[in-house]
């Protein structure tokens, strides 16, 4: 039963624990607290007591779970546990937009999305990490905010529909590509038009097309002797770099950067502005 419980919530043997002791001491402290209220109360007749007490419990409980997450540190997990819950309940759909990222890499760019989205819940919510490399460190982020995996297969993914259903299946509605190293097939483009941008280190036109990515770019600026690169964030159709730019941001070079100190200014500007122009798209296609 608890291995069961690992594979549905995403979680590894310490979390689990710390969810049990959640659910344990929340619904304890849930139950004695309604128990205090109740002796308040000059209510006599057992059955309407009993009644009150399942409401109070039912009212109260999500509030002292949320409270004790916090110390155990599994806030995030109660927070969409919960609000899924209600969403059950209620029959209610989320109309938050739901996120697919897809990444190849250490995945920094993911995580500083993830968090951007986690403090912002309403805007839009990472539902899905698509990855490309076994192994790669935008795996264990995603496993450690809880968000579920996908582990491309490369023939599947360029001669198959199959993981576009999976993406529609799991209500993908935006995908967002943050190091994510192969082309993207056109059939992919056309299940999700206008909505999948990804984000280039220079400042496109220059510097893009097959094989430019990661270091080969800030290589092949420092070679050309550039005075300033930058990023460039655009939607993606069948041709590398090529779709509609929709924000650039630079920033200056050195005479003495070489292409490691060009990739940590890249970074920065990655880490500061792809989360905000992410939610700024998501709110100009909501609008429309």
């Amino acid at each position: 039963m608890l291995k069961k419980l690992k594979q549905r919530w995403k979680v590894n043997g310490i979390n689990l624990v710390l969810i049990i002791f959640t659910f344990a001491l929340g619904g304890s402290l849930c139950a004695i607290t309604a128990r205090k209220i109740m002796a308040l109360t000059p209510i006599e007749e057992r059955f309407i007591w009993l009644l009150i007490y399942i409401v109070l419990i039912t009212l109260l409980w999500p509030f002292f779970v949320l409270l004790i997450s916090i110390p155990m540190g599994q806030f995030v997990f109660f927070k969409d546990y919960l609000s899924k819950v209600w969403n059950n309940l209620s029959g209610k759909k989320s109309t938050v937009p739901l996120i697919a990222v897809f990444a190849s890499g250490a995945g920094s760019n993911a995580q500083k999305i993830i968090e951007y989205f986690e403090a912002r819940p309403a805007a839009g919510k990472v539902k899905l990490i698509v990855c490309s490399k076994a192994g790669a460190g935008v795996l264990k982020i995603a496993y450690q905010h809880q968000i579920d995996t996908i582990l491309l297969d490369k023939e599947i993914f360029f001669h198959s529909d199959a993981y576009i259903i999976e993406l529609k299946n799991r209500n993908i509605q935006f995908i967002v590509l943050a190091g994510f190293l192969w082309k993207v097939p056109s059939t992919l483009i056309k299940a999700y038009p206008n909505k999948i941008i990804n984000i280039h280190p220079a400042l496109l036109p220059k510097y893009g097309g097959k094989g430019m990515y990661g270091n080969h770019v800030h290589e092949a600026v420092i070679s050309a002797r550039d005075t300033e690169s930058g990023i460039t964030i655009h939607f993606v159709d069948e041709l590398y770099d090529h779709g509609n730019i929709i924000f650039q941001a630079n920033c200056n070079i050195a005479a003495t950067d070489d292409a490691k100190d060009l990739a940590n200014k890249i970074h920065l500007l990655e880490h500061e502005h792809y989360p905000v122009i992410i939610e700024r798209v998501l709110k100009m296609q909501n609008r429309s």
